[in-house]
């Protein structure tokens, strides 16, 4: 009898232990920290994109956008203020808000979500302006070239859509490189270009230029899901003694202009 008595009086106390374990893992998910989240991003991009004294939870925060050179890379670049996020699910996938003083006009929703074979990423239209400067925490070449300027980025019904290892894109992409500088040379502004996507199932790159002495054009496409890219950069025969540097940093020197490879 003794024994019974025992055990029933455990009993509501296994079942309570038992019940705050459960209560505990389902409510982590909900509490995880933003760090977390910061974790991942900087494994999934190979070190290259850092959200840096991250804050708040993996649903509600705000981090340092900074972008590196990879792991043992000592070229870092930040934005000027906090990237903040929000984060939630939606019926069929996730769907993130992100918000920038210093660079988002509005807030830029993107959502993911599972297709057959694959993802699609769609964003929202938007307009955005960052630094050139944060391009230099990518490494060579770029903190060699040091840019300055402002990157002007828009995006209308734009979707990315990856299924069975090929990339397809729906609605346009367009970045603005404006008053481009570099410490490679003496020529400022040394002009201002655009960089184009084309939606499709194989889709288009162009890169041209706006104004200025450096001349900047190229194509490229992605074939699967890898970019290949041919340009070149040229000068304007009274800017190059001027650009003769750059010219030797940004592609493969052919005589009076370079030739621009990726991929």
């Amino acid at each position: 009898m003794l024994i019974r008595q025992r055990a029933t009086t455990r009993s509501p106390w296994r079942w309570a232990a038992a019940g705050a374990v459960l209560g505990l893992l389902a409510a982590l998910p909900v509490f995880a920290p933003a760090q977390w989240l910061a974790q991942g991003i900087g494994r999934v991009s190979d070190a290259q994109v850092l959200l840096q004294d991250s804050r708040g939870s993996i649903w509600s925060g705000s981090a340092r956008l900074t972008l590196a050179g990879g792991a043992g890379s000592p070229a870092q670049a930040s934005l000027p203020g906090r990237l903040n996020w929000q984060l939630r699910p939606v019926l069929n996938g996730l769907e993130l808000q992100l918000q920038s003083d210093c660079c988002l006009s509005q807030p830029w929703v993107w959502r993911l979500s599972p297709n057959w074979g694959g993802w699609q990423l769609s964003l929202s239209d938007s307009q955005s302006r960052w630094p050139a400067a944060l391009l230099v925490g990518l490494g060579t070449p770029w903190n060699t070239i040091e840019p300055q300027g402002q990157l002007a980025l828009s995006t209308r019904q734009l979707a990315l859509n990856w299924a069975q290892g090929r990339l397809q894109v729906s609605g346009s992409a367009q970045l603005d490189v404006q008053d481009l500088t570099s410490r490679l040379s003496t020529l400022s502004p040394l002009g201002s270009y655009r960089l184009a996507l084309g939606a499709g199932a194989s889709p288009q790159l162009d890169l041209s230029t706006l104004r200025g002495g450096l001349k900047l054009s190229g194509q490229g496409q992605w074939v699967g899901s890898r970019l290949r890219f041919v340009g070149q950069a040229s000068a304007e025969p009274a800017e190059l003694n001027a650009l003769s540097n750059l010219l030797n940093i940004i592609g493969q020197r052919d005589g009076a202009r370079s030739i621009i490879k990726v991929g």
